[in-house]
């Protein structure tokens, strides 16, 4: 799994490229009247608000727990990545996909196209550079997992959003920069205006997909399943341990709780034994995965 530090690298490094290329594509946009270069400025401006608020629910998320939230408040970050996912469908997918049905209908030409296609291949390669860097993070998170089930399994919700935007962003451009050619071959503005909606309808998917993996984190989820495997193996081989009957795991951000019921080694020990073999137990669980914040163990002999 990624650390904090890396994910915070992460999303500055995608901030500064997205901020750089919002410029050039405004810029674009006003020289040339195009409708896909204008839907991608707002969609680069629309990804820098997000990285902004996953900035703060990084940073919110690290406050100690308080007799009012005795968990901490790591489940904070799932709440900012959903605004998030919010911001990417209305204020990018929405506004594309409107802007795109208006150039249908309100013929604008495209001026300077020349001037469009520089800027989105230099916002092409400043995305490239930005996704690269994501990928370097999310391949350290996946190990050996495929990149779908990644996205489909991960805690990390950060680097979810993060590897959404860029994705969107990337593909977007390319939309964009077909989109501005076919124009300026064909002189027809139609095709500016599909671009614009091809723009609208990725990033409306993009979001709802991110949506949908944050709710669940929202709502709350274990650990990921090959972590919550190792886990159960580790505390089955532990020698206090003669059997696990259950093991219940929540991810609260970057912090885990851990609850387990399990049958003692020696069931008639004393409870002063019993309560040192335990300690033992927790205390090797939290060296083996530091991620554990929180561990209730209850010894039993049944389930």
């Amino acid at each position: 799994m990624a650390g904090k530090g890396d994910s915070l690298r992460t999303i500055l490094f995608a901030l500064g490229a997205n901020f750089a290329i919002f410029v050039a594509k405004a810029v674009a946009a006003w020289m040339t009247g195009s409708s896909a270069m204008l839907a991608e400025a707002v969609h680069s401006l629309a990804d820098c608000g997000n990285q902004g608020l996953l900035l703060m629910g990084m940073k919110r998320a690290r406050r100690p727990a308080s007799p009012k939230h005795p968990l901490g408040h790591g489940k904070e970050i799932y709440f900012w990545s959903f605004l998030v996912a919010l911001m990417l469908f209305s204020v990018g997918g929405m506004f594309s996909l409107w802007e795109g049905w208006h150039k249908l209908h309100v013929s604008t030409p495209l001026t300077h196209p020349w001037i469009a296609i520089g800027v989105l291949v230099f916002g092409i390669v400043a995305e490239s550079v930005s996704m690269r860097a994501c990928m370097v993070e999310v391949n350290k998170a996946r190990g050996d997992m495929g990149l779908w089930r990644w996205f489909r399994t991960s805690r990390q919700a950060e680097l979810v959003v993060i590897f959404g935007e860029d994705l969107a962003a990337l593909v977007g451009l390319l939309f964009a920069l077909l989109a501005v050619v076919l124009t300026m071959l064909s002189g027809d503005s139609i095709y500016d205006g599909y671009g614009t909606l091809m723009i609208g309808l990725l990033l409306v998917l993009v979001a709802n997909g991110i949506a949908k993996q944050i709710k669940a984190m929202l709502i709350g989820q274990s650990v990921e399943p090959a972590q919550h495997e190792a886990m159960l193996e580790f505390i089955r081989a532990r020698p206090e341990v003669s059997q696990v009957f259950n093991l219940i795991t929540v991810q609260l951000g970057n912090d885990v709780m851990l609850a387990v019921q399990a049958g003692m080694a020696d069931p008639q020990a004393s409870v002063a034994d019993t309560i040192t073999r335990i300690n033992a137990t927790e205390a090797a669980l939290k060296v083996a995965f530091p991620e554990i914040r929180w561990i209730f163990f209850e010894p039993d002999d049944s389930p």
